[in-house]
């Protein structure tokens, strides 16, 4: 089952069905001027719930004009060259820094099937490359005039090195990916997703300066749905992305293990969750959209790359 719910007079929220659950992994898409246009379709697990979703809110797949992309984590854009099989006239706008690895997935799959094995295809399904033609890279600093809407793309590095925005001047809206980060419906409580490879702590922070800066009235995130209230969200976010810095940083110089980490983070942050939501569910969902293990993966990797000579 997909979920779709209708925004405004021009957009639709999708809720693609990750694992069984609803309201862990979004898309949206919108409509204007003759134009379709998705923002992170999902992965390959839900390519065909989402064909579903676009029909329901009454278009048709083949009219999509363009798919942006915030970046190419498998759960934000791993379901793009399957979509363009039923999207001819489709262009995806990517980052050049993620846009090799869609021409050639094939990095980005064995690394995933490494740290997912067996759970894989069940996960993420097919990854198919995207044709290097159907490809518009950018860097920042662009401006996109798609669906009706006038786009300004901001580089937002931190949770990739390859992460960008999509603000819309005039409306206020901020299609966000995970920058914004991890926010599941029925609690205020906003968590980093934190996976290995690129997370840089300092950078996301700046690129949090820059969405603030832009003062937007809304973030569309993807781990899930609409946040009107984007300050509080915002500071939510650095608060406890350093605090788990923090908290990961002096387990680590007490010589603990990665397993023992996990647990400390657990500990230290479910307590904290479970008082913000009557809902025993939310912390499953959150999990699915970013888990303990892959978030302390994240930090363990980062901090031996700021103190290569320490751990």
């Amino acid at each position: 089952m997909t979920t779709v719910s209708k925004v405004n007079s021009g957009l639709w929220q999708i809720s693609l069905p990750f694992q069984g659950e609803e309201e862990v992994v979004g898309s949206y898409l919108f409509s204007g001027k003759d134009e379709l246009v998705l923002v992170d379709p999902g992965p390959g697990s839900t390519a065909q719930a989402l064909l579903a979703s676009i029909r329901e809110a009454g278009f048709e797949p083949e009219n999509v004009t363009s798919i942006l992309l915030t970046h190419i984590h498998l759960d934000h854009a791993g379901a793009t060259g399957t979509l363009l099989h039923s999207m001819p006239k489709a262009n995806v706008v990517v980052h050049s820094k993620g846009a090799p690895h869609l021409v050639n997935p094939s990095k980005l799959v064995t690394s995933a099937r490494r740290i997912y094995g067996d759970r894989m295809d069940d996960l993420w399904g097919e990854i198919e490359a995207v044709p290097q033609n159907r490809i518009q890279a950018v860097e920042g600093g662009e401006v996109l005039n798609v669906g009706g809407h006038r786009f300004e793309v901001h580089y937002t590095p931190g949770h990739a090195i390859h992460h960008v925005v999509f603000f819309d001047v005039h409306s206020g809206e901020l299609f966000a990916g995970d920058a914004a980060g991890v926010c599941i419906p029925g609690t205020e409580y906003v968590r980093p997703a934190t996976p290995p490879p690129d997370l840089d702590i300092e950078a996301w922070s700046s690129s949090i300066d820059l969405l603030k800066r832009l003062r937007p009235d809304v973030l569309y995130i993807a781990h899930f749905g609409p946040k009107r209230n984007p300050t509080q969200i915002l500071e939510a976010l650095r608060a406890n992305l350093f605090a788990w810095g923090d908290l990961i940083l002096s387990a680590m110089s007490d010589g603990k293990s990665e397993a023992d980490i996990v647990q400390l983070l657990r500990q230290h942050t479910e307590p904290e969750l479970l008082r913000k939501t009557n809902d025993a569910n939310v912390l499953k969902r959150y999990d699915l959209a970013s888990n303990y293990e892959m978030t302390v993966q994240g930090y363990i990797r980062y901090w031996k790359k700021s103190y290569p000579t320490r751990f």
